[in-house]
């Protein structure tokens, strides 16, 4: 005698539910995660260029000049010993960090020249200048 085995099939089902909760989690999870870029305001009046390009949104050090001449790093006060402290800590750091320098119109250019041989000599060589 032979035993005939039957088997029934399933209907396969894809549950989407879920899938769409874990989607939902992530999304959340990366919204609350992400670290939005801080931007300080400073009372600086920038020289237009007509030929200048848009910068990219990278990280950065940013050093500004208002047009009493007082430096800014990052948007915090700081001294011309501390500027250079910092600039070289950072040379040690990571040399390929680009500095975005930005000077009122009516500072002195030598020391927008300053702060660019400050970084140059803590090997940061990728120096820019901002425009309007």
């Amino acid at each position: 005698m032979e035993l005939i085995e039957t088997h029934r099939r399933r209907k396969v089902e894809i549950n989407i539910v879920p899938l769409v909760d874990v989607l939902i989690v992530l999304i959340f999870f990366f919204l609350v995660s992400m670290q939005f870029r801080n931007m300080t305001t400073l009372n600086l009046v920038l020289p237009k260029i007509e030929t200048a390009g848009k910068n990219k949104n990278v990280e950065q050090l940013e050093i500004a000049i208002d047009a009493a001449g007082q430096f800014f790093l990052s948007g915090v006060p700081i001294s011309k010993d501390e500027l250079e402290f910092s600039l070289n800590l950072q040379g040690e750091l990571n040399r390929e960090i680009p500095v975005l320098v930005m000077a009122d119109e009516e500072t002195y250019l030598k020391r927008v020249t300053y702060i660019m041989d400050v970084c140059r000599e803590a090997g940061l060589e990728k120096i820019r200048l901002q425009s309007r």
